[in-house]
């Protein structure tokens, strides 16, 4: 069911913006942008000023109408960098590995990929056996569980009506859309299989590439919520 919605919907909105208006924001960001071409996938609300912005469900006219699960619609090796926070999580694994070779792709030699998306062992990290555990949980890992299940959930009374980390564990999985939960290695595992090279973790908000700092979107959540539940990796297409 849920498959056919989105697909009506995504016949309805290309009807309705229609193919011209996003082959025209492609040719305008590229011709126009004078310095570091940037793509970010899937912006959501966070629209980041200088990049081609895109998403499924573009909120303003000026974003592009992108499905990151079919080829992307560039010419090979035309970004300087791409960035996708908290999407790859909404599509299967191997749409998940699509999505990073079409990445690599459009990225110019010596371009760069950023990803941001939940850390399984961040999930993991919050499980505890019995509420007696020798390794009480830190500060923030506990105002997780509780901001979580207070707000996050809303059918929490009929499903889970005390605060227990594996059914903040459960909902996580399986809550927005979510479709593969990674873990650092096993993304490290896809950029390296693809071909990207320098690959690394970064803290959230961080990089050593000036284009990739403050980028993400933190205000969403509650201080230093978003920085706990991501790994952040990126890498280069080899020149």
């Amino acid at each position: 069911m849920r498959k056919k919605l989105r697909s009506f919907l995504r016949r309805a909105l290309t009807e309705k913006l229609g193919v011209n208006r996003d082959a025209k924001l492609i040719d305008h960001y590229l011709s126009e942008t004078v310095g570091p071409k940037k793509l970010q996938l899937g912006c959501g609300r966070n629209y980041l000023t200088g990049w081609l912005n895109s998403d499924f469900y573009p909120r303003t006219s000026d974003i592009l109408h992108l499905d990151v699960t079919a080829p992307l619609p560039f010419s090979e090796g035309v970004f300087d960098y791409v960035f996708s926070e908290h999407v790859i999580e909404h599509i299967s694994y191997p749409n998940g590995v699509l999505m990073l070779r079409e990445c690599f792709r459009v990225l110019k030699p010596g371009g760069v990929i950023r990803i941001a998306t939940p850390d399984l062992a961040f999930l993991i990290n919050l499980y505890r056996a019995d509420e007696s555990s020798t390794q009480p949980r830190e500060a923030i890992q506990q105002e997780f569980l509780e901001f979580f299940l207070a707000n996050e959930i809303k059918d929490r009374s009929n499903n889970a009506p005390i605060d227990l980390d594996v059914y903040l564990i459960n909902k996580f999985v399986r809550a927005w859309g979510h479709e593969f939960i990674y873990d650092e290695k096993t993304l490290k595992y896809v950029f390296n299989d693809l071909g990207f090279t320098d690959v690394v973790r970064r803290d959230v908000m961080e990089s050593g590439h000036t284009a990739l700092q403050d980028i993400e979107n933190i205000d969403r959540k509650p201080p230093g919520h978003i920085a706990l539940e991501t790994v952040v990796l990126e890498g280069s297409r080899p020149i």
